[in-house]
């Protein structure tokens, strides 16, 4: 075996898992209107178990639905008629010898007026979370015992339903972590105060548990080990709230952190190296002998099995990772790692979870499991001609060849990846990498004919007798219409990048915003140039969270990058340019160049030509509608997913074979 500490079995309290791998709580938004357990749902998380994870720990569960939803469709177990949703999910999961936790969950401060239909929400003490900015009010002593109930109903709950464990959602600046934190209680009763106090609603919930479910019946709680929140809680307080959770019965820490006062912690993006909190873990299993589960950016076996040799926690949470490719264990225990198609940390689950329900950029089938069941392979075969091999191209190459196309990928750069290969920054470019990589080897597994170097020409598409032709020719920089874009010194970002010109010891100025400007900006100044960034606003921009780009920002101004916020670009001269605010006052720059990284626009230059030369033409991605890697994998694999469907000539199909 490949990866022996992995995949050895494991035990939370009595409990026997198959092996290391945890699938931790992450909302969906694919609860019911009501909060219900939906098919969808349960088709999601199966899909999980049968891809061979050991534990799934099921997404945050409304304990009170009136005052504690964090989530607008936000599962809850508050009242006996969900339990037959549970029960449904707990059989769907346990065929496929997965055992299942439920995250039990109350916002509390985190919560917000509009979840909680206009009722002020409570907590802990009349503290205001900044990053809701609305104020809650103070629960009463027997408000808190009565919530105290709800958790150990819910529990009860979760067992009658056949669910193996629960998880007591302790972290994330949510209510049991509002109570633990110095930074959130103030109360002067039995709840609040010395560190007894603030843990005695922690331990009320989990001794009740106990007593009502049996000490055999596995509880575990999630804990932020570092809130990064000044005067919260910090790793030294929560070794210390650790050994008391080991006291009174607790089976297991699941050590996270962070809140949504330093959320960038908390969910991370790409800007986050592999594996970068296991160190809280870590910490906590020096001073517990319960099982300890890590979590953070991790995403690859080897890198989850050396974790573990080196006993720096017991199970490794894989989230987002599982979410990218479902069948993530599976894969890792029959040493087929180049098949993982990895999480890139791009952040779409969240922002899609959190609008209306979850959805993934690498793997579309994510939240839509029904919609797209098993492959059905065609009668007869066909050959497809595919022009460009950007993420959109290898993409729909991809689920063609799975359907039993030939395909041929026509690539006139020497190397796969389009648009993806201009991303410079290092720990960013590792994660755009991944899938460069994920889908280079798809091509050489599926046999999918890879012409790099190679202009499709009309006469070399014909050659192959194409049934059909997927255009994916990406885009180009958009480039603004205004005085002196003729001039020598105006450059775009490929310039740069691709390293068409040398820019060495100039002053440049960078127009733009967003991951490929500052990436832009970054690659000058370490050449040694002086760089302006005028950041102005684009559509690329406006798709990076505000922690990352503060993240980015800030490394900019470490690398000495003059960053001019609230201006814009009037006109460009021979050896300067002219910058107007908002007042349309003016000022002058002296530059050597002009880098302009506004984004891209559609390249489309073959479909008219190609129309008339051959029936069945489907643009993709970019090359329809420049935006982003989620937009051109989900159209990759959606037009190859119903090509018969949108061909001229209807063929029939087969019955459902394999999985993909």
């Amino acid at each position: 075996m490949k990866y022996p500490h992995l995949f050895e079995k494991g035990k939370i309290g009595s409990l026997v898992l198959k092996n290391r791998v945890v699938m931790p709580p992450m909302g969906t938004n694919l609860a019911g209107p009501y909060g219900e357990v939906t098919d969808r749902q349960i088709r999601y998380y199966e899909e999980r178990a049968m891809g061979g994870t050991g534990l799934i720990i099921v997404e945050f569960t409304s304990i009170d639905y009136e005052l504690g939803k964090g989530m607008l469709n936000q599962l809850r177990i508050d009242e006996d008629r969900f339990v037959t949703g549970f029960h449904r999910l707990a059989n769907a999961v346990h065929k496929y010898d997965a055992k299942i936790f439920v995250q039990l969950h109350h916002a509390g401060r985190q919560s917000n007026s509009i979840l909680t239909e206009g009722k002020q929400m409570v907590a802990p003490s009349a503290i205001t979370c900044a990053a809701v900015g609305e104020e809650p009010r103070e629960l009463t002593n027997a408000e808190v015992k009565e919530l105290v109930n709800k958790f150990i109903k819910a529990a009860i709950r979760c067992k009658t339903a056949g669910i193996d464990g629960v998880e007591v959602h302790g972290a994330h600046g949510y209510l049991i972590n509002q109570f633990i934190s110095p930074n959130t209680n103030l109360r002067t009763d039995e709840y609040g105060g010395s560190f007894e106090n603030r843990m005695r609603f922690l331990k009320e919930i989990v001794v009740g548990i106990k007593e009502k479910c049996g000490w055999d019946y596995p509880v575990t709680v999630r804990l932020s080990v570092d809130e990064f929140d000044e005067g919260g809680q910090n790793v030294s307080l929560s070794k210390e709230i650790s050994m008391y959770l080991e006291k009174i019965g607790v089976d297991g820490i699941h050590a996270s952190c962070g809140n949504y006062n330093s959320m960038d912690k908390m969910i991370e993006s790409m800007m986050f190296e592999q594996g970068w909190k296991v160190y809280l873990a870590e910490e906590i299993k020096k001073v517990v002998n319960i099982p300890v589960i890590t979590v953070g950016v991790i995403r690859e076996p080897k890198f989850a099995e050396k974790i573990l040799e080196e006993q720096r926690a017991d199970f490794i949470a894989i989230g987002r990772g599982q979410i990218a490719d479902p069948d993530w264990s599976k894969k890792a225990l029959e040493g087929r790692d180049q098949e993982i198609r990895k999480c890139i940390c791009c952040l779409s689950c969240i922002r899609s979870a959190m609008e209306m329900n979850v959805k993934c950029s690498v793997n579309v089938r994510a939240g839509r499991e029904l919609e797209f069941p098993e492959m059905k392979p065609i009668e007869e075969k066909r050959n497809v001609a595919i022009v460009g091999g950007g993420p959109g191209g290898m993409e729909a190459a991809r689920i063609l060849s799975l359907k039993g196309y030939q395909v041929t990928i026509f690539e006139k750069d020497n190397k796969l990846g389009g648009q993806l290969n201009l991303v410079t920054t290092p720990v960013a470019k590792e994660k755009m990498n991944w899938i460069i990589d994920y889908h280079r080897h798809e091509m050489e597994r599926l046999h999918v004919d890879v012409r790099l170097g190679t202009e499709a020409s009309i006469d070399k598409i014909k050659a192959i007798n194409p049934y059909a032709v997927f255009l994916a020719t990406g885009a180009k920089p958009i480039m603004p219409n205004m005085m002196g874009m003729d001039l020598p010194i105006v450059c775009d970002y490929e310039d740069v990048l691709l390293e068409r010109q040398a820019f060495v010891n100039k002053r440049i100025a960078v127009i733009g915003s967003g991951m490929v400007c500052y990436s832009v900006a970054r690659k000058l100044a370490e050449k040694g140039n002086q760089v302006i960034l005028i950041d102005v606003p684009t559509a690329t921009g406006g798709k990076v969270s505000a922690p990352t780009r503060m993240m980015l920002i800030n490394r900019l101004r470490n690398n000495h990058v003059q960053i001019i916020e609230g201006k814009k670009l009037d006109q460009i001269l021979p050896n300067s340019i002219i910058i107007k605010d908002k007042m349309e006052e003016q000022s002058e720059m002296n530059v050597d160049h002009v880098v302009f990284s506004l984004g891209t626009q559609a390249h489309n230059p073959l479909e008219e030509s190609y129309r008339e030369h051959f029936e069945n033409v489907f643009v993709l991605g970019d090359a329809n509608d420049p935006s982003s890697i989620t937009n051109a994998i989900k159209d990759g694999f959606e037009k190859a997913y119903v090509l018969e469907a949108l061909a001229t000539n209807i063929e029939k199909v087969k019955e459902p074979v394999g999985s993909f």
